[in-house]
């Protein structure tokens, strides 16, 4: 007979690993965790930059930890060897490379199906982050000029003329590091920043000030063209600059679609949703972290939300 687990994770971030580790510390025996990419933590690998500080207290928010993850502050490297060594340590299954496309409720049993393979659980915590499916802007990218744009930091290298596009802590964070090997322009739509954490906005001003990176506020972008291999930049006030790259920080979507076809209703609001132990409106179906909050960001508040889940399940036996 196919195995039953007591619990399937669908994420490898922050918050599934809490929700994992939790559950193996709190006497959950049979747990997997199901994340697309090839590793654990695909927004920590792929949108932050290598020694990028990692805070516990995010944009200032304090969080005490009220589980068993004693997560702290530090970069990007130490935040991922901790999250390896937590994997480790508790010997939690994982199945990398695999995307769950839908899940349904059969009695008591989840089903959850994958790309690859199928199974069964007794609950079922969605613990997505938003950023895997990034904001995009709503005029046209050309064919031409796709290699010349990004939505993470993969193909950036030293010496280019970059636009950074965005008014969030990320972007504002990966301005700062990327001006100190590139000519960089920070890019916003408004005429100050009202979503930035005082450190970085801190930063930003007084690198613009050093003329470390240029800001380019109150201005948006109508259209983008190639010209000579190059991104050229039309502005709305008129003006058009040349870049080697476009880089956009301008946040993630809720991916709905999906979170329909596993179960997860919504409100008039078009937010999912679930009560206080966040549990969806089909019963043992969680949700946790970034896909719950509606805003990203916080490793701490995802933890604490895996630990609260866990004892919810525990006290339901």
């Amino acid at each position: 007979m196919q195995q039953v687990y007591d619990m399937v994770i669908i994420g490898g971030g922050p918050g599934g690993i809490g929700a994992a580790v939790e559950a193996k510390v709190l006497g959950l025996d049979k747990i997997l965790m199901i994340e697309k990419g090839d590793n654990h933590s695909q927004t920590i690998r792929k949108f932050y930059k290598d020694n990028k500080r990692v805070d516990k207290d995010y944009k200032g928010q304090v969080v005490e930890l009220a589980g068993n993850v004693d997560f702290k502050d530090g970069t990007k490297e130490t935040t991922l060897n901790y999250f390896d060594e937590l994997l480790d340590n508790d010997e939690i299954d994982t199945s990398f490379n695999s995307e769950v496309e839908k899940i349904k409720k059969d009695g008591d049993i989840f089903q959850i199906i994958t790309s690859s393979a199928g199974y069964m659980s007794k609950n079922v915590i969605i613990a997505i982050g938003t950023m895997g499916k990034p904001n995009k802007p709503n005029y046209k990218i050309p064919p031409s000029v796709r290699q010349r744009v990004n939505f993470n930091l993969d193909k950036c290298s030293s010496g280019e003329k970059l636009l950074m596009v965005g008014g969030g802590n990320s972007a504002a964070e990966y301005a700062i590091e990327l001006s100190k090997t590139n000519t960089l322009t920070l890019n916003y739509r408004r005429d100050k920043f009202n979503r930035l954490n005082e450190i970085n906005e801190k930063m930003i001003y007084e690198y613009n000030g050093q003329e470390k990176l240029r800001l380019r506020m109150s201005t948006d972008i109508e259209s983008l063209e190639n010209e000579n291999g190059l991104v050229k930049v039309n502005f709305n006030d008129g003006y058009y600059t040349l870049y080697d790259r476009i880089i956009y920080a301008i946040g993630g979507t809720t991916p709905v679609d999906f979170l329909k076809l596993c179960g997860i209703t919504f409100d008039e609001k078009n937010k999912p949703e679930f009560d206080e132990n966040f549990e969806s409106k089909t019963k043992g179906l969680y949700l946790a972290g970034d896909i719950a909050v509606q805003s990203g960001g916080s490793i701490a508040i995802a933890l604490n939300h895996a630990h609260h889940i866990i004892m919810h399940i525990l006290n339901k036996k």
